[in-house]
């Protein structure tokens, strides 16, 4: 096994990991991920109106893009990321809603995986964008996180 200077496993994405590769999530959308739930310490939020939150959305987005990639990683020693999202919010969706996540590789650039996606609501294409995911060796990322979570008595 090839290891890195630190002695860390090398990642190398598996070659059966390419583009073309999709993946599709069902999600009936619950009150608890509506605006009035997402940061419940803001009173401005509490008082806006019931529907998908969209950092709600964009982590359900996030989520079908890292399953779709899961099968092609050593899990849990290889793990992913996300590393950019450029998604819209086009349409609001009421609680109660299924919501449809279709995503697809459009490019492996060594650990970096870049997708499309595209959520819909039984009425409405309600999301579409990009999202770029980075495969982390998982024992490696938590090593390199300690200093940090030590510095504020994590």
């Amino acid at each position: 096994m090839d290891t890195t200077p630190r002695g860390f496993p090398r990642i190398d994405v598996s070659p059966d990991l390419r583009p073309g590769i999709t993946f599709r999530l069902q999600y009936r959308v619950p009150a608890e991920k509506t605006v009035p739930n997402i940061y419940p310490e803001f009173a401005e939020f509490r008082e806006m109106p019931e529907v998908f939150a969209t950092g709600f959305m964009v982590s359900l987005i996030e989520g079908a893009c890292l399953l779709a990639i899961k099968p092609y990683l050593d899990w849990p020693r290889e793990q992913s990321v996300g590393t950019h999202v450029s998604f819209s919010h086009l349409a609001a969706t009421p609680p109660g809603h299924l919501v449809t996540v279709e995503c697809e590789v459009t490019e492996v650039e060594g650990r970096r995986i870049r997708f499309r996606a595209h959520a819909r609501d039984e009425n409405d294409l309600i999301s579409e964008g990009t999202h770029e995911r980075t495969v982390i060796d998982f024992e490696r990322f938590k090593q390199r996180l300690e200093p940090k979570k030590k510095a504020y008595g994590g």
